[in-house]
């Protein structure tokens, strides 16, 4: 396991300020990985891992079994309490414990009743760290009484009365499931006329004569004991009347005009209205100053019941339920409020300490009523339990400071309120623990190139340890761009290199001590398909191969499967692999398909496909092949009025069978000239039934498809009119939006003229208020897709719909869509906004959300505004940038990149509608820590003597921060290029000019400069210079250029020269041989032999004997060049701006683009040993 950060983020109030100092200077909580190696050492209270349900009906006919697990080292013992006194298992001999566990077994089945042992019970479980306690578990057993004996009367009553059939089943616990059934135990059908009411009752809103029966039987079913029990049956006689008087509806339940409900947060809130009346009502339900919730709400019992699943706080209302029938409605107002057992807001957490370290235990719940939190130590209420100066109690925290060995404990924390309670432990374990790793030692990671590296390293230790990773045997701790250190010690480099393989160690250490471990990297090739598949078209009888050659990492052995389909090959002979082909003979029509090569290695797979199209065999002589002609003569006959028939003669196939054709349409009266799909048929097949639209004029055209392609169009038919229809459809796209708070601007896509089905198209634009009573208004407009209702509410949810007409009439009943009315801005600020500061560059923001009613339109998410501090000289100068960024939805938090270091920024946070922005929160004002500077602006080497070197420079363009010093180090250079010994100097941070004295005369010195912060060192700038000549020296030096001897050997050796080339010319045209050919050819020199191409043993690097002139910038002390690097990270680089997204988590959506390093001075690589410095930065 690895070791987890558990930072506490909770804003507490002013008057706890004390408190929120001492919490900030807290030390993280450690978590005990579960290792069982790691387990075997250290100690640990007991945790409460299994118990009994707090409410735990059991079943009188089984043994109880009353459950309490627990872990912990040493291993715990357990002990009970019943009805808060101590219970003795020992002096019951049918109570027994079992091995290793607290769980109690009662035996009850063989003697003994199960009322006997009906209590609360509590387990508690304890070893030398502490003790915890389960919850009060209370013991019933279930019960399933019979009915009560009574006489039932048989009803008669007329037809069209309404009738309650009473149920009343006995208290059981749990309570039964009623249900009505007949004797032959077939259920009694329900409909919206007859239904069973929450009660158990049977409703009847009106009888009919077929309602006649003698029983009407009440079934109560109690799960727990698998039991039915009955009532007595119920006659009733149902009396047929001439006329049954119509009636409108009056409630049958709940009695009155109002009702009030309550019900608990989470739970499923139940309302019921039943109503009479004849002809039988239908019910309807809506919320009072509200909507119902969309996802949560659910109809039952024929709308009869409402049921809202997981109710919260926020479905508190008055809720409406109205029943209407032809002759009126009456409605009945059910007030509901939903009060909370208590719920953990932040429940507490187990603390892992080191001697002397400090911590909390925060335990916060809600509920309503407010719940009492109180603490417990050890299963002992805290005001009596043993003192202990490390702790501190203010009110739903426990303060630890200083904490030592006997510190350790188990804490309970209980909120309750009258509708429950919550019981948590948390245990302060006190551990002192060196480091230790828990990942394998030497694992082996293989990477396929350019993608993510993972190198593990899961830890534990107390206090918490310090995690650094490194490379190879010597260098720095790796950061920077291109690694990522993980919380959990992993090590990510997200895009590995050839250069990334090696050996990684990592280190972690804390006061305790320190614990290592290696892990092994190599980067393999990616495999490749070089030769992929062709497609081919081949004639049935022949063979046809596939090449699919594989190119791949020597150190990998890729496994290449073949696919035809998607699925595995036919199993036949004809299909042969041979190394890089697959080979397919005696090729038939059923072998047409998409043959796919896949390569697969243990760390990668590539595909490639080609497709496979088999013809018929060529005849003698070799024919054509070619796609169709066309087809000819078409006619049209059976002509009605939606349909007509065609009919053609097909064009040659050019021996290729045609597969099918297709049929296309053209429009002259509405589109004429554009062609439209209408149909296809087979190839066997030369006629087509056509299903035509009304008030089309029509012309056809036939197209033939073979495996080769598609003919061209056949000659157009005659043309056909049909009859003009009402239309068939209406609009679609209808939508309701406001352009103005005060507006409904409804639109839609309108009908063409080929789906008009008839003259005069018009539109019929119905609109009314989706929570409201009232009736539907119209308006038929025409030759228009939008209508604006003026005059409406701001943001009022409406039910729309558009029907089409013609001259013929209307199109079937639409559709009903919602929308709203416009938005207006929103009234609200977002409230308490709270800036985290992450690093330098980073900052996260979090936010209350704006109530959803203060928002007055669609909530697009909310808009930070910030921007940086300008000096007075500055804000003088130029207008103060902000910049914006936008996170769409609810969100309540997201993150600010591109900050600038050591600087102060200003924030607000607006919430965003359709219609735009609300008032701005009020401003926060947050500064970034300093972070590492740029490198030195420039550095020029100037006067130069015999033994010194001046350095001039300018300061870093971006300092991020107080410069403390500047680092230079130098080392010389000879004649063969190799470096020196390295010299290292530290500058104050106020000079821009520094003298180097007692250097060598004449010798060339590479310099490295770079800036120091308080936050780490900066990048580094390079330069080479070289001290004078000793003039002293260089006058005794003489010319041997300008000495006469030297110019008359010069003279003589040319005179030979010449000689010879005439004698040689002599002998030549003489036919004399030059034997100087074969005597090449005779001994070859070694030295010219031809390279081989593919050797593998020549690098990137120059030769160690090539010793080039060294030009000014050209050297670095490594195959690395050192380079001035640019790490100014900006909001541009994450893409600035309004459109800069969020994804929930808060991370960043978007390509960053880095700067790119500043290229390398003019000069040659290096393949000499590299130097301190080089080594230092090469993982930077």
């Amino acid at each position: 396991m690895q070791l987890k950060i558990m930072p506490k983020k909770k804003r507490l109030s002013a008057g706890r300020v004390p408190l929120i100092l001492f919490l900030c200077q807290m030390i993280s909580a450690l978590e005990v990985p579960l290792d069982p190696k790691l387990l075997e050492d250290l100690v640990q209270p007991p945790t409460i891992t299994q118990q009994s349900p707090k409410d735990y009906i059991i079943d009188p006919r089984e043994n109880i079994v009353i459950q309490c697990e627990s872990k912990g080292k040493p291993p715990p013992s357990f002990s009970w309490t019943r009805n808060g006194t101590h219970f003795d298992i020992d002096k019951d001999p049918l109570v027994t414990m079992k091995s290793g566990s607290g769980t109690l077994v009662i035996n009850i089945m063989s003697e003994g009743k199960a009322e006997t042992y009906e209590g609360v019970y509590q387990c508690t479980a304890r070893n030398e760290r502490g003790a915890a306690i389960s919850n009060n578990i209370v013991v019933r057993p279930s019960r399933s009484p019979l009915w009560t004996k009574e006489k039932l009367e048989p009803i008669t009553l007329q037809s069209g009365q309404s009738l309650v059939l009473p149920c009343r089943p006995p208290i059981g616990l749990p309570p039964p499931i009623i249900f009505w059934m007949d004797n032959s135990f077939q259920r009694l059908p329900q409909s919206e006329r007859v239904s069973q009411g929450l009660n158990g009752d049977l409703y009847f809103s009106n009888v009919l004569p077929e309602d006649t029966r003698e029983d009407y039987i009440c079934y109560a079913r109690f799960n727990h004991t698998q039991t039915i029990q009955q009532k007595q049956p119920i006659s009733v006689k149902v009396i047929s009347a001439k006329s049954s008087r119509e009636r409108p509806p009056t409630f049958l339940t709940p009695e009155g005009n109002t009702s009030n409900k309550e019900e608990l947060r989470g739970n499923v809130l139940s309302l019921e209205c039943i109503a009479e009346g004849l002809p039988t009502p239908l019910i309807y339900w809506m919320k009072e100053e509200g909507t119902l919730p969309f996802n949560r709400t659910c109809y039952r019992n024929f709308q009869k019941t409402l049921q809202i699943l997981q109710v919260s706080e926020a479905d508190s209302g008055n809720y409406r339920c109205i029943a209407k029938n032809a002759l009126g409605a009456i409605h009945h107002t059910i007030s509901v409020t939903v009060k909370a057992a208590p719920y953990w807001i932040t429940a507490p957490q187990n603390l892992v300490l080191s001697p002397g370290e400090d911590g909390a235990l925060i335990c916060r719940a809600n509920g309503n009523p407010k719940p009492r939190i109180s603490w417990l130590s050890n299963g002992v209420p805290i005001e009596i339990a043993p003192d202990d100066p490390s702790r501190k109690i203010d009110g739903d925290t426990i303060i630890f400071s200083n904490v030592q060995e006997r510190s350790s404990a188990v804490y309970q924390c209980n909120a309750s309120n009258e509708y429950g309670y919550l019981l948590a432990n948390a245990f302060v374990n006190v551990l002192a623990e060196p480091p230790r790793i828990l990942t394998s030692a030497n694992t082996l990671y293989q990477v396929i190139a350019n993608r993510p590296a993972l190198l593990d390293c899961a830890f534990f230790g107390s206090p918490l340890p310090t995690i650094e990773w490194f490379k190879g045997a010597k260098g720095s701790a790796l950061r920077g761009d291109i690694y990522v250190l993980h919380g959990n010690g992993t090590l990510e480099i997200p895009v590995a290199q050839k250069d990334s393989t090696g050996t990684y160690t990592c280190v972690a250490r804390n006061k305790l001590g320190i614990a290592k471990n290696e892990a092994h990297l190599e980067i393999k090739d990616p495999t490749r398909i070089i030769k992929q598949p062709e497609f081919s078209v081949v004639q049935r009888g022949s063979t046809v191969s596939f090449e699919c050659i594989v190119k791949h990492d020597h150190t990998l052995i890729p496994t290449v499967l073949w696919l035809k389909d998607k699925g595995e090959l036919p199993n036949d002979r004809r299909f042969t692999i041979d190394k890089d082909h697959l080979v397919v003979t005696d090729v038939s029509d059923d072998d047409s398909g998409t043959y796919t090569c896949v390569a697969n290695t243990t760390l990668d797979n590539v595909s490639a496909s080609a497709v496979l199209i088999v013809v018929a065999p060529t005849p003698t002589p070799a024919p054509i092949y070619d796609v169709p002609n066309p087809p000819f003569d078409l006619e049209l006959t059976d002509q009605l009025d939606k349909s007509v028939q065609l009919s053609w003669t097909p064009g040659d196939d050019n021996n290729s069978p045609i597969t099918k054709f297709i049929i296309e349409y053209e429009d002259a009266m509405h589109e004429a000239g554009l062609w439209h799909h209408q149909t296809e048929v087979p190839g066997t097949q030369t006629t087509a039934q056509l299903q035509l639209s009304p008030y089309v004029i029509y012309s056809f055209r036939v197209m033939a498809e073979n495996s080769l392609g598609r003919s061209l169009p056949s000659e157009r038919s005659e043309q056909y009119l049909t009859k003009a229809a009402e239309p068939d459809k209406n609009p679609t796209t209808v939508e309701g939006l406001g352009s103005e708070p005060d507006n409904l601007v409804i639109t839609w896509k309108p009908l063409n003229g080929f789906e008009s089905n008839g003259p005069g198209l018009q539109y019929k634009v119905s609109w009314r208020q989706k929570d409201g009573d009232d009736e539907w208004t119209s308006v038929v407009v025409a030759n228009v897709s939008k209508y604006i209702v003026s005059g409406t509410p701001t943001f009022v949810p409406y039910l729309i719909k558009v029907q089409a007409l013609n001259d013929v009439g209307f199109a079937p009943e639409p559709a009903v869509v919602m929308g709203h009315s416009g938005e207006d801005l929103p009234m609200v600020a977002p409230g308490n906004v709270q800036v985290t500061v992450v690093n330098s560059t980073l900052a996260e923001v979090h936010w209350d959300p704006v109530p959803l009613k203060s928002i007055r339109g669609h909530l697009q998410g909310y808009r930070i505004y910030y921007w940086k501090a300008q000096s007075s000289s500055k804000r003088n100068r130029r207008h103060i940038e902000k910049k914006i960024l936008t996170f769409q939805g609810s969100k309540t938090h997201g993150m600010l990149p591109g900050l600038e270091p050591f600087s102060n920024y200003t924030l607000n946070v607006r919430v965003v509608n359709g219609k735009g922005e609300g008032p701005a929160s009020p401003d926060r004002i947050f500064g970034t820590p300093e972070g590492v500077p740029s490198a030195p602006s420039s550095l020029k080497i100037i006067n130069p003597t015999l033994d010194s070197l001046t350095l001039e420079w300018d300061p870093p363009s971006h300092p991020n921060g107080i410069l403390t010093e500047y680092i230079l180090k130098y080392q010389p250079i000879n004649s063969t290029h190799e470096l020196g010994p390295l010299v290292d100097l530290k500058i104050p941070p106020n000079k821009t000019r520094w003298t180097l004295k007692n250097l060598n005369f004449s010798t060339r010195y590479k310099f490295y400069f770079n800036a120091q912060t308080s936050a780490g060192s900066g990048s580094q700038i390079t330069e080479e210079g070289v001290t004078t000549v000793d003039e002293a020296m260089a006058s005794r030096q003489v010319d041997i250029a300008t000495q006469g001897w030297f110019i008359g050997l010069m003279c003589a050796v040319a005179l030979l020269i010449l000689i010879l080339l005439i004698v040689c010319f002599i002998r030549r045209n003489k036919g004399g041989k030059y034997p100087v050919k074969e005597k090449e050819d005779a001994h070859a020199d070694p030295e010219i032999q031809p390279m081989k191409e593919d050797d593998g043993t020549f690098g990137e690097y120059s030769d160690a004997e090539d010793h080039k002139p060294l030009k000014k910038g050209s050297r670095t002390p490594s195959d690395r060049t050192v380079k001035k690097e640019d790490s100014d990270d900006s909001l541009v680089d994450y893409g600035e701006g309004v459109n800069g997204q969020f994804n929930e988590d808060g991370s960043f959506i978007g390509q960053y683009s880095g700067k790119k390093e500043k290229e390398p001075a003019e000069g040659n690589e290096s393949s000499e040993a590299p130097s301190p410095v080089n080594a230092m930065n090469s993982f930077v």
